[in-house]
């Protein structure tokens, strides 16, 4: 992870971050009896991504690093999932998640290509 001194500094953990603050406050207009259910779901899915993250950058070893962003991608399509779902049984609208899906569609291609790019680094 050359030319990046903590995991703080990648875009794909700061993306990630940012994606979980959103969540929180889209769920904060959920039903109180969402809490335990798709809240919950929403939140965990979210706050999973940032973490792997950072759980595979402090392992130390491009290997587990690369296995940590497979998780967060991982993390990812779940949160996707959760949110689509979200909508179609009307705990928030399309328009609401719009953007939340086009930053999520953009960390999956940022963390695809940070992977492609260890790779490389491993095979060179």
């Amino acid at each position: 992870m050359k030319g990046f001194n903590d995991y703080r500094d990648l875009e794909v953990w700061q993306r990630g971050m940012h994606i979980a603050q959103e969540i929180y406050k889209l769920t904060q207009d959920f039903p109180n009896w969402e809490t335990y259910g798709m809240t919950s779901q929403l939140r965990r899915a979210a706050a999973s991504i940032p973490a792997n993250i950072a759980e595979g950058w402090g392992r130390r070893y491009r290997a587990e690093f690369i296995q940590y962003l497979r998780y967060a991608n991982g993390s990812r399509t779940e949160l996707e999932t959760h949110l689509i779902l979200s909508a179609r049984v009307g705990l928030c609208t399309e328009e609401t998640i719009q953007s939340l899906l086009m930053d999520l569609e953009t960390l999956g291609k940022q963390l695809l290509n940070l992977e492609r790019s260890l790779r490389r680094k491993k095979n060179s």
